[in-house]
C-alpha cells in the first residue's frame, strides 16, 4: 500500500472567504461541489486542504483525508484491528470509494482512493 496524498478537512460556514484567505497564502481552487472546496498548491499539488460545510453522504465532517492507493485492502486492515467504522466502506458519485474511521484520538480520518 502508499499513500498518495494527506490533506486536513476543516469544517466551516465561511468556505469562500476561507478560499480567498487561502488564495493569498498561494493556495488555487481545484474542487469545488457548494458544499466542499479542495485548495491546492500550484507547485505542489498534493499539498492540498479541504473546507466542508457538511458531507453529504456520511454522518460528520472528517478531521483529515488520506488517499490510498487501494482502499479495499487498508479498509480490511482497519476492520481487522477493531477500529471504529463511522462512515462505511463505497463508491461516491464525486469519483472516490472511500470510508471514515475513527483515529486512538478520537478524529475522524477519511480514506479515499479516486476510481
Amino acid at each position: 500500500m502508499s499513500i498518495r496524498r494527506v490533506m486536513p478537512d476543516i469544517r466551516s460556514e465561511a468556505i469562500e472567504e476561507s478560499r480567498d484567505f487561502y488564495g493569498r497564502l498561494g493556495f488555487e481552487e481545484v474542487m469545488n461541489q457548494g458544499w466542499v472546496v479542495t485548495l491546492a498548491s500550484p507547485s505542489n499539488p498534493t499539498a492540498q486542504v479541504t473546507f466542508m460545510t457538511h458531507d453529504k453522504t456520511a454522518p460528520v465532517v472528517p478531521d483529515m483525508s488520506v488517499e490510498v492507493d487501494d482502499v479495499d485492502a487498508v479498509h480490511a486492515l482497519v476492520q481487522e484491528s477493531g477500529a471504529e467504522i463511522v462512515h462505511p466502506l463505497q463508491d461516491e458519485e464525486w469519483g472516490v470509494r472511500r470510508f471514515f474511521v475513527r483515529d486512538p484520538n478520537g478524529r475522524v480520518v477519511n480514506v479515499l482512493s479516486h476510481r
